[in-house]
């Protein structure tokens, strides 16, 4: 019978030992691990493993015969705490796993690449770039994607030039993208225009008028993230009133260039005489635009203002506030960058969690799935930011109602 090995610690636990050594091989008592070699011979201690086809070798002390040389252990169900052997070879078959994990490319990849070729993806976006692009990689990563190893993403910014967009749409489609990411409504509608078979994923916008079925089934080259901001104008000037209890006269801003603002201000003037608001509808079509603007509002004797969503005033937020902090107007936004940068309030989706979400649609896409069948979401997470130094500031007192429902309050 071959020698038991020790350690000086104890007899060796193993799972399962093979090959001649496993001859009288018995299980251990109750409550002890794995199996154990029949004697506990004090033959000195194990000197070296190895890594073989999967198999961990255990290699004898020197002295023993020759054919006994190597004992060959099976994968392992538990490791004794007490012997340093364990540990060493608990750290070899983490080395062993480590290794594995790195050279088996990602099941995304696997799943993608068609011929070894990396997906290319293209994002073009009406606005700058800001967060919301980080919160796009790292939904990315969540999925297995890495920007620049396994995935290419092209990308545009139009930072509020729209007249800008159908060149960048035109350059992404001929880039032979499998998917372009459309973030706001006028880089959406761009698109739209461009490519009738590019799979588009929309996301801080809404898709043109009559080119989607239904949300549940929207049917041609587009699916993706609505933001529902034309039925949300209604909700913000409600909000507005509520914090304003005396609020009878509402500056509203917009862009006409943005072709979702028609629709928007329906909203508004609807929103407005259900609330006994009188609206007054001032254009903005570039930041040189802001101080007429605000002027106009104010001998208009505006007692508050709300922005319409346009990248006119979301990438150029600080300025924005500063002028409207000038005039001391009241103000509602749709994003939390201007409560945040001193507007009195912001109400909408959360805009990074909305393009964090878009890349699920990318994975579906590459791995096959038509846009066509993936149904349009819709935002189920919204913020109520509410800035009470500002409040502060315009000797504002903010219901306690509205304060308990916020989000997030500034102090």
């Amino acid at each position: 019978m071959p020698q038991p090995i020790s350690t000086g610690q104890g007899c060796v636990a193993r799972t399962e030992v093979t090959g001649s050594e496993g001859q009288g091989v018995r299980r251990p008592g109750r409550g002890q691990p794995g199996y154990m070699l029949p004697e506990c011979a004090g033959v000195g201690t194990i000197t070296q493993i190895s890594i073989s086809s999967g198999r961990i070798l255990v290699r004898r002390p020197e002295g023993l015969p020759a054919a006994e040389d190597l004992l060959v252990v099976r994968r392992h169900r538990t490791w004794p705490r007490a012997t340093p052997v364990h540990a060493t070879a608990f750290i070899a078959l983490l080395i062993l796993l480590l290794a594995l994990a790195i050279l088996v490319p990602p099941l995304a990849l696997e799943a993608q690449q068609a011929g070894g070729k990396v997906p290319r993806v293209g994002y073009l976006s009406g606005a700058s770039h800001s967060r919301r692009e980080e919160a796009f990689r790292e939904g990315l990563r969540e999925l297995g994607y890495i920007d620049g190893k396994n995935i290419v993403v092209e990308y545009r910014f139009a930072d509020g030039q729209y007249e800008q967009l159908p060149r960048f749409a035109t350059e992404l489609a001929h880039l032979d993208v499998a998917v372009i990411i459309a973030a706001t409504t006028p880089a959406i509608r761009a698109v739209q225009r461009v490519t009738q078979t590019i799979p588009i994923v929309m996301t801080l916008g809404e898709a043109a008028e009559g080119t989607i079925a239904s949300h549940a089934r929207p049917g041609g080259n587009i699916t993706g993230l609505s933001t529902i901001n034309t039925e949300l104008t209604g909700k913000r000037l409600e909000l507005l009133k509520e914090a304003l209890p005396r609020l009878s006269r509402v500056a509203v801003l917009y862009n006409p260039s943005n072709p979702i603002s028609p629709g928007q201000l329906s909203s508004a003037q609807a929103a407005g005489r259900t609330l006994g608001v009188q609206v007054q509808l001032v254009e903005v079509r570039t930041i040189q635009d802001f101080e007429a603007a605000l002027e106009t509002a104010t001998r208009g004797r505006a007692d508050a203002l709300m922005a319409m969503p346009d990248q006119v005033f979301g990438d150029t937020r600080n300025r924005f506030v500063e002028l409207v902090m000038k005039h001391r107007l009241p103000t509602m936004s749709w994003t939390a960058g201007h409560a945040q940068s001193g507007a009195l309030m912001a109400y909408g989706p959360d805009e990074p969690e909305m393009h964090r979400r878009a890349a699920t649609y990318v994975d579906k896409i590459l791995k096959g799935a038509k846009p066509g069948d993936l149904p349009i979401e819709q935002p189920t997470k919204f913020e109520l930011i509410i800035n009470l130094k500002t409040a502060k500031v315009l000797r504002l007192t903010i219901p306690p109602s509205l304060l308990l429902r916020a989000s997030r309050v500034i102090e």
